[in-house]
């Protein structure tokens, strides 16, 4: 049955043509992410003042920067820092939501009224407004960046995670371990939680581009990854101070976003459509 179940997954994620292009997009993220070291045409850090704000030309494909440094380059190695921040915050996003979705779901009651009132309170603040306000108070640096993400991004999750364990809790094997006497803890974490992760695994997909989203718009504010260290953000921060006069410093890396963005979106939405049981013939 899981075989048959895993085939037709694979059949329906590969009739999809925009899911299959996200999957490419993010393939080649992580391809040229991986081999920074060596497909870098320079060092990200490589300071030129000769070379100062050059616009595309054979030597430097996307131009330089207001220091003469390689777009391409830092782009290539920003790359690097998207992912990080994006798997570490959805990482931790995930691991918070799932414990308390899975307790609030399988103990309802007490225990559910107040994880869930703690969800919505923390729903009623925007959620990149209190990433500000934290960050306000903290150093800027990629760690702080992701955990403030991640702990602000937990919300959803929970609720998924919550759905289906109500569904599940009273499904026979559910019963069946109960009877032999599995504790709670096993219950939750063996039986149920991986019956549930499809919804997660959506959920990661679409966080992961959110999460890159939001370090981008912290760096291109100037209270997220700190230069020298290239960031996507950071580079169009740079755009931004010099737009009349270097416009390959906010195409590209905006550009660059975009790409990314949507890679993953289209990846989580054929993961969705692949998995829904209402979609299937």
């Amino acid at each position: 049955m899981k075989a048959i179940l895993k085939s037709e997954f694979w059949y329906r994620f590969s009739k999809n043509r925009l899911t299959v292009a996200g999957t490419i997009l993010v393939i080649l993220l992580f391809v040229v992410s991986f081999l920074a070291p060596w497909i870098s045409p320079y060092d990200p850090g490589e300071i030129n003042l000769r070379m100062v704000l050059s616009p595309p030309s054979e030597g430097h494909l996307l131009g330089t920067d207001q220091l003469g440094r390689d777009v391409l380059s830092r782009m290539i190695w920003g790359s690097r820092i998207s992912l990080k921040v994006g798997f570490v915050a959805t990482g931790i996003a995930i691991l918070i939501g799932a414990v308390l979705g899975a307790l609030a779901g399988y103990y309802g009651k007490w225990v559910d009224t107040i994880i869930m009132r703690f969800v919505d309170i923390m729903l009623c603040f925007p959620s990149f407004f209190l990433i500000l306000a934290v960050i306000a108070f903290l150093e800027p640096s990629i760690w702080n960046i992701m955990i403030v993400i991640g702990l602000t991004s937990w919300m959803g999750i929970t609720r998924l995670v919550r759905a289906d364990f109500i569904t599940l809790r009273e499904r026979e094997f559910v019963q069946a371990a109960r009877a032999i006497g599995a504790s709670d803890f096993r219950i939750i974490f063996i039986h149920i939680l991986p019956n549930a992760m499809a919804s997660v695994l959506v959920a990661a997909t679409l966080g992961v581009a959110g999460a890159i989203l939001t370090e981008s718009a912290l760096s291109f504010l100037g209270i997220g990854v700190q230069p020298p260290t290239p960031s996507w953000g950071n580079i169009l921060t740079a755009g931004k101070d010099n737009i009349d006069i270097a416009w390959w410093l906010s195409l590209y890396p905006g550009l660059a976003i975009l790409i990314t963005v949507l890679g993953f979106n289209l990846l989580g939405e054929g993961i969705r459509d692949s998995l829904d049981p209402r979609l299937r013939n």
